[in-house]
């Protein structure tokens, strides 16, 4: 009981009072307040409120069907300009295989026929044959050795990072032994 006059007397009355005044000012301030998010903005008076409701009944046709999944396309509608330029380089790139193919191959005897009437000699095609067949064999060449050297880089790379690790391990290991020696050799201290 002496305990609770002695906390009695310590408080100061001038504390009450700013905690009282203060809790009745933020009571006052809340309620007595303007209103606040609850109510309805203002409104110019000529534009009416917005009234137009969906329509379950109408159609509303957002965008036409173009196949795809659910019947839409895949394709977002921004990315169409990338689209359409896809499939602008594609079919320029199936346009200058095709006109390869007719300019330099040759697909059957008939057109060995007229390759010899339109004057080619047979050594001159065979010669043409040939370096074909050698540049084709030299870039194949060219990328077995280089693969073989990347191939090579790799395995250096990979024996320098072992031997690395190795040495770590074994410090670490070192390390460990010398700290359990020191801790026995406290422990039986």
């Amino acid at each position: 009981m002496k305990k609770a006059m002695n906390w009695l007397k310590s408080i100061r009355p001038l504390k009450v009072l700013t905690v009282f005044f203060a809790g009745i000012f933020l009571f006052l301030t809340q309620a007595c307040g303007g209103p606040g998010v609850a109510t309805q903005p203002p409104q110019a008076d000529d534009q009416p409120a917005y009234t137009k409701r969906y329509d379950p009944t109408k159609d509303y046709p957002l965008s036409s069907p173009a196949g795809g999944m659910n019947n839409f396309s895949d394709v977002e509608p921004r990315g169409r300009a990338d689209e359409k330029a896809a499939n602008d380089k594609a079919d320029a790139l199936a346009k200058n295989a095709q006109r390869n193919v007719e300019q330099k191959g040759i697909d059957s005897p008939e057109q060995y026929g007229r390759n010899y009437k339109q004057g080619t000699p047979l050594g001159e095609r065979v010669k043409n044959l040939g370096e074909d067949i050698g540049s084709s064999a030299e870039e194949v060449r060219k990328g077995v050795v280089k693969g073989t050297q990347r191939g090579i880089e790799n395995i250096k790379g990979n024996t320098q990072n072992a031997a690395e690790d190795v040495t770590k391990n074994v410090q670490r290991g070192a390390e460990d032994a010398g700290d359990a020696v020191k801790k026995t050799v406290r422990d039986v201290d």
